[in-house]
């Protein structure tokens, strides 16, 4: 896992991956986090979250995508369904779900350049360290990059 500070959707744009995934819940919200940022900077990544089935607890460790022309060429935006619920406090991120949409990250989007924030870790409470680890076993030998948010 290579990383870096920097703001993931700037980077994006300005070329430096090919994908970007961020945690989502399954009630098609993005209504904060970096999940609200993605939504009004690429709202094709929201129209395919609407798609999905509002509150159908089966989203979890699946991904929705979508695509979307920055000045740079293609960016894939995928959304992965690692909460169930965004209410209340504790721990919401699933940890089996984050395995999960990692691993249909690498199956489909292999070779790719991928960047990521602290997915289940901010808004969702999960550990980073528990959270990082996986993300590394699923993405072995890609090119991905924890970019955590500042300067």
């Amino acid at each position: 896992m290579r990383k870096i500070k920097g703001n993931l959707i700037e980077l994006a744009i300005e070329g430096e991956f090919d994908l970007i995934i961020h945690g989502c819940n399954c009630f098609c919200t993005m209504g904060a986090g970096i999940a609200k940022t993605i939504k009004q900077k690429f709202p094709e990544a929201y129209k395919a979250d609407l798609k999905t089935e509002k509150g159908n607890e089966s989203k979890l460790g699946t991904i929705s995508y979508a695509e979307s022309e920055t000045y740079n060429g293609k960016l894939i935006i995928v959304n992965g369904y690692t909460q169930f619920n965004w209410r209340g406090t504790g721990k919401k991120a699933d940890y089996d779900a984050i395995r999960k949409v990692f691993g249909i990250v690498k199956e489909k989007f292999s070779g790719l350049r991928i960047g990521y924030p602290a997915i289940g870790a901010g808004l969702a409470g999960g550990n980073w360290n528990i959270i990082s680890d996986i993300i590394d076993q699923e993405l072995e030998g890609e090119n991905h990059t924890f970019v955590e948010y500042g300067k």
